[in-house]
């Protein structure tokens, strides 16, 4: 039996406290007033909830203000396109800007902001990105890539002096890329829970992970749903992915991601809630407009305080809505309300006929070349790689899908067909970060992945534009394009095709064509014979002639187009082809008309 003074040791020394450490918890008002200044580099965290919340109070405390921001961030749109309205921002470094969910497009708003000169934009992948944010938390200067090699990106941010590429230096064949450190001031981000001393609690997928807020000078305000003791900290304890030592300001904040959402985790004190469909539509609306967006900042920005105003105006019923929408079998009850508008018959529009063409090359190319994972971008790219992954599992064939933020093996639900959809989560075998996903399942050393992706425009030789298009507008940015054109085995493109799209030469690189063997379009398929080739058109689609087809082709593309010796033609959709992309997308984001 221990004798009684090593038991008074144990008592007095070596209890475990409920709480300890700093208390750092203030209000997100005076936390921005004290962080903040102007000119500061500011890293809006995505991992994987959005500070929504924070960029409300920025927009309250800096609006009209000039205080010339630098914006960090993986991606940018509605509602924080309001600090670009407000001409709180100077500058953005990121991957992508212009609407995300539920369905990518540029941002009025934005693209005028760029053309115009008021916005900086320095654009960069969906992989480079978080690599400059980890150089910085590391306390390195550069760490390497094989990213944006041969794109526009690399001549821009070159001259920039944020990147490098040069011959390996270990003598191997092919140059390397060296992606500058990126260092903010303050991080902002939304998680879970934390303890009063900042340990923070976030679930995956972790998208770009925590490595802006380990960089920042300042440190990270962290606002989360629930403030915690340190006990409960302990006892989540693979589930804290931010130490204290790197936060500066603790926040408490409910549905402090709303309109977005945050994944839940299984744990009775933190109930999680989904995508606010219905109020972002609305919110994306108002955005098309200088003067409608200034009177939806106003009534959702300006004129709302605190946090606890918001919810109010929220109101009960929307606040459980999207607690309700966060189950995981929500989409069933969804998807009868929606089933009306799921056409009948076998007849199909041109466009979904492309996706099943798509889908169905995309099952050749990993029969015939034993990939084992498709890494799909947006729009009707996503909807034929879903389909051919379901086709290809339907037949015995091993395929995984997976999605840039950190999702693997997942297997998509009906209802909605954003890639990145909360519906996805609970199917996935791993919920990780881009890393992962992008560096090495993708990209790395025994990577057997097959891209299928979308663009703005592409040319002959198969490089993808869809960043901007000079005196035009401004598209959206690389996201992952990128890096999936840069290291994928190959790539297949889905492309609605049009002059204006299919042109002899794009006018700014995203993506490199090296790796894009194929093109499918509402008028054909297109193929080429290696990395150096020139798209030429190879098949086309039942219920036209074949001349009519050819003629049809030669007339909507951009370049001079050549045509293979005996073209293929594909059958039309089967019936189960069309019933599946259908019930992925039943609102017809992508489909278009019946």
């Amino acid at each position: 039996m221990l004798n009684d003074a090593y038991s008074d040791v144990i008592r007095r020394r070596l209890e475990v406290p409920l709480s300890e450490g700093p208390d750092k918890v203030t209000t997100l008002e005076e936390a921005v007033r004290r962080l903040v200044k102007p000119g500061s580099v500011l890293h809006l965290g995505t991992a994987h909830a959005r500070a929504n919340v924070h960029v409300r109070e920025l927009v309250r405390q800096w609006w009209r203000k000039s205080p010339a921001f630098t914006i960090a961030t993986v991606g940018l749109g509605s509602p924080w396109t309001a600090l670009i309205h407000g001409g709180l921002v100077k500058r953005i470094i990121t991957t992508f800007l212009g609407e995300g969910y539920p369905f990518p497009v540029p941002s009025p708003l934005i693209s005028k902001a760029v053309l115009e000169g008021r916005l900086e934009v320095q654009n960069w992948s969906m992989l480079t990105f978080p690599l400059r944010l980890l150089a910085g938390a590391m306390g390195v200067p550069f760490l390497p890539t094989r990213s944006l090699l041969g794109s526009t990106m690399e001549e821009d941010n070159t001259r920039q002096g944020d990147f490098q590429a040069a011959d390996d230096p270990f003598g191997a064949e092919g140059r390397i890329g060296y992606a500058r450190a990126l260092v903010p001031d303050v991080s902002l981000l939304h998680g879970w829970a934390a303890d009063r001393a900042g340990n923070t609690v976030l679930a995956p997928p972790m998208n770009e992970n925590l490595y802006g807020a380990m960089a920042a000078r300042h440190g990270a305000v962290v606002t989360v749903e629930k403030i915690v003791s340190s006990e409960f900290i302990r006892r989540h304890a693979p589930l804290v992915k931010l130490p204290g030592q790197y936060v500066a300001a603790v926040v408490e904040a409910p549905l402090g991601a709303h309109p977005g959402g945050m994944y839940g985790m299984n744990i009775p004190e933190l109930e999680g809630y989904a995508e606010d469909l219905d109020w972002i539509l609305e919110m994306r609306k108002a955005f098309r407009k200088a003067e409608t967006a200034e009177a939806w900042i106003k009534e959702w920005m300006l004129d709302i305080p605190t946090q606890t105003h918001y919810l109010a105006k929220l109101g009960y019923a929307k606040i459980m809505e999207v607690k309700g929408r966060a189950d995981t079998d929500a989409w069933v009850s969804e998807l009868e309300s929606l089933s009306d508008r799921l056409p009948a018959g076998a007849n199909y529009n041109p466009t979904e006929m492309m996706v099943v063409a798509a889908a169905r090359l995309l099952a050749e190319k990993v029969r015939a070349h034993g990939y084992k994972a498709f890494l799909a971008g947006v729009g009707n790219s996503n909807l034929a790689a879903w389909l051919a992954a379901y086709q290809l599992k339907q037949a015995g064939v091993d395929i995984e899908l997976m999605a840039e933020a950190g999702m693997v093996g997942y297997l998509p639900r009906p209802g909605e067909p954003f890639v990145f959809s909360f519906r996805n989560f609970p199917s996935s075998k791993m919920l990780t970060d881009i890393f992962h996903v992008m560096g090495i399942f993708m990209g790395g050393r025994q990577n057997q992945c097959l891209g299928s992706l979308a663009a703005g425009q592409i040319d002959k030789h198969g490089n993808i534009n869809s960043t901007i298009i000079p005196g035009v507008t401004y598209i959206t940015g690389s996201g992952g394009a990128n890096d999936i054109t840069s290291s994928a085995r190959e790539v297949v493109v889905t492309l609605s095709q049009g002059r204006h799209r299919f042109v002899d030469k794009v006018p700014y690189i995203t993506g490199p064509g090296r790796r894009v063997r194929a093109v499918v379009s509402d008028y054909g398929v297109y193929e080429k014979a290696d990395e150096h080739g020139e798209l030429v058109l190879t098949g086309v689609f039942a219920g036209k002639p074949e001349a009519a087809a050819v003629r049809a082709a030669k007339e909507t593309c951009g370049w001079e187009l050549r045509v293979a010796p005996a073209l293929r033609r594909f059958d039309p959709p089967a019936p189960d082809e069309l019933a599946l992309i259908r019930l992925f997308d039943p609102r017809r984001y992508f489909l278009g008309a019946d």
